[in-house]
Order: structure tokens, then sequence, then C-alpha cells
């Protein structure tokens, strides 16, 4: 999603990065995750596909 032309995406991110809008940030699993490196995204991704 491009969050400077979705608010509530704008208003997600905002509200899991301290009032920043920082990109990107990912959800997994329920979990918000801002500025994730890739290694991060792929082990939360496999405690979730397990």
């Amino acid at each position: 999603m491009n969050i400077w032309k979705d608010p509530d995406a704008a208003a997600f991110v905002r509200s899991v990065a301290d009032g920043n809008e920082t990109v990107p940030t990912a959800t997994v699993g329920g979990r918000p995750m801002v500025n994730p490196s890739l290694r991060q995204l792929l082990d939360t991704a496999r405690q979730y596909s397990e």
C-alpha cells in the first residue's frame, strides 16, 4: 500500500512507528515490524508457517 495515498494505511504505520511514517512497515502474523531486514521478515514468516 502507498501510505501517502491511503490515509488508513498511513494511520496504521504511524500507530506502530512512534508517530513516524516509516517504510517499509510490515505485519507478519499480527506482529508489526518497522523497517525490518529481509532476514527478520523471513524468520518471522517461518515462525507462522510451521
